[in-house]
């Protein structure tokens, strides 16, 4: 199945004119609002701050004040959106409007239903009824909602040494070490892997989480070109041939990170997949160190769900440090790093996280053992982890190739369950976005900063919890849509694997898992929290 092509369609040039020329507009009227406002024609808004903290380091640059303040708070309804039902195939949204252009909200009390493609339930476990909902009560009535502790002190408890040692099956690796949130598992615990006289290769378009991480480092960082192995390959030779600035000593430790300071499984804006058997032949042939974050492909690739390590056959021995999250797949909270024994053993003595912070509450960790035992085939219905992944990987493949037939530039591999499709102009990000809850659809925009500037995009993230019902009416709508706003800028014809992903093909693809699904229980010990089927 690692047989994706990772060419992208460029941005078509007249598109990105008209896109330029659209920021420009907006920053002139910006500048033309702020000027008003200052001479008092204008209502001001904005907070200000007192005069005994004006002579303090700003908050804020004054770019990035400007354009919150003038072109993303007049489109600000995009986002941030509250619900009030569970994050499942489908939500309800809060209906809310703006008597000010977005400084205040009012909520009627209506909502409105959504397909849910905003969230990162890949394999559907983020549920208010059910398998892991059953165990995270069950676990909060045994150990209570928190443990109020470090797990150094009294706050490790016998659920989270399941947990990991679970984990550690499931990866393949020696040890396991969990951590109560997925973003500090790469902002904290990097400094206790490099520090200075080290070299951090990382990828130009990760996240924050590995970005903060290898700044608090104090490493050497070097960016390389988005999952390109040639340009890592350059960095690696000048990293090796030259050595640290100044003293041109050798780096002590060289570490890839592909994508922020480290190498991501699925990139999350893009929908790529990262390489990894080209960066782990050149980890080897440099003796280089990878560290692979898997938050978007731990249970969302691979025939195990096992993430890019089982999506491309690699032995997961070939990977120094195995990160993850759980509060995608898996639909709790908190994060993991896996690898070797003498790693973690490391990690547990060394890293902050793990020494002050707070254990990981019993609750969540029950959701998070309960569904990773559903994927081993320990717990629910025959064969219940293998339908899911199935589902999730025709959804992806079928919507993909569905967005493809439309003529949409669509973004990433074929096989990732995050599917970007290019809106570019700023004023069609905002309609898309309000036309589209309008019609049922719950679908991100994401723009600039979180891209680059002209590459504004509508963002699909699918789930085994959807069903081809639900995608074919999407796609309907997003045809309907499409026509409207004039996004249809694909000058390419759909890639050849695209004419065989019918509806036909999808419903053979899951007529194997068709049967009904045993009911199952909870039940408590003295051991923990185990699923046991009817």
């Amino acid at each position: 199945m690692a047989d994706n092509d990772h060419s992208e369609e460029p941005t078509p040039y007249i598109e990105a004119i008209v896109t330029y020329i659209s920021y420009v507009l907006l920053a002139v009227f910006g500048h033309i609002r702020d000027f008003l406002r200052n001479k008092g024609f204008e209502a001001n808004m904005i907070a200000t701050e007192p005069d005994r903290t004006k002579s303090f380091v700003p908050l804020y640059q004054n770019f990035e004040s400007f354009f919150t303040r003038n072109l993303y708070r007049r489109i600000r309804d995009c986002w941030n959106r509250p619900i009030t039902t569970c994050p499942g195939a489908e939500f309800e949204v809060m209906d809310r409007d703006s008597p000010d252009y977005g400084w205040t909200f009012r909520y009627p009390g209506s909502t409105t239903r959504a397909v849910n493609f905003g969230s990162y339930n890949y394999l559907g476990f983020a549920e208010s009824s059910g398998y892991c909902a059953d165990a995270a009560v069950a676990a909060t009535e045994m150990y209570g909602c928190g443990v109020g502790s470090s797990r150094t002190e009294v706050g490790s408890l016998n659920i989270h040494t399941q947990l990991e040692r679970a984990m550690a099956e499931y990866l393949g690796t020696e040890d396991a070490i969990v951590f109560p949130m997925g973003f500090a598992t790469n902002a904290l615990n990097m400094a206790a892997l490099v520090g200075k006289g080290c070299c951090i290769l990382s990828d130009e378009l990760n996240h924050s989480s590995l970005v903060l991480g290898s700044r608090l480092t104090g490493a050497t960082i070097k960016i390389f070109k988005h999952n390109n192995p040639a340009d890592l390959e350059a960095k690696l030779r000048e990293a090796i041939v030259y050595g640290q600035a100044r003293t041109r000593r050798p780096f002590t430790k060289i570490l890839i990170v592909p994508d922020a300071p480290q190498v991501e499984g699925v990139y999350s804006m893009e929908g790529s997949i990262v390489r990894l058997p080209e960066i782990i032949a050149l980890k080897k042939r440099y003796q280089a160190y990878l560290y692979l974050d898997e938050a978007h492909s731990i249970g969302a690739l691979g025939t195990s769900g096992r993430g890019v390590v089982d999506y491309y056959g690699c032995d997961p021995r070939d990977v120094d440090v195995l990160m993850g999250t759980f509060t995608k797949s898996f639909g709790g909270a908190g994060g993991y790093i896996a690898g070797s024994s003498r790693l973690v053993r490391h990690v547990r003595q060394s890293s902050h996280s793990a020494i002050y912070g707070a254990s990981m509450p019993a609750p969540v960790a029950a959701q998070i053992l309960t569904a990773l035992n559903i994927l081993l085939g320990r717990a629910g219905p025959p064969d219940e982890g293998k339908r899911r992944l199935r589902q999730l990987s025709v959804n992806a493949q079928y919507m993909r190739a569905r967005l493809h037939q439309l003529g949409l530039i669509v973004y990433g591999d074929r096989d990732s369950p995050v599917v970007p499709f290019m809106i570019f102009m700023p004023g069609k990000v905002a309609a898309f976005a309000r036309l589209s809850l309008a019609h049922g659809l719950g679908i991100v925009v994401v723009g600039y900063p979180a891209t680059p500037i002209i590459e504004a995009r509508a963002r699909i993230c699918l789930s085994a919890a959807h069903s081809l019902d639900m995608i074919d009416r999407s796609v309907q709508v997003i045809d309907k849509l499409s026509r409207l706003l004039r996004i249809r800028y694909s000058r390419r014809q759909p890639p050849d694997w695209t004419r065989d992903r019918t509806r036909a093909w999808a419903e053979a693809q899951l007529a194997e898992f068709s049967r009904p699904l045993a009911p199952t229980h909870v039940a408590s010990s003295a051991n923990g929290v185990a699923l046991i089927g009817a």
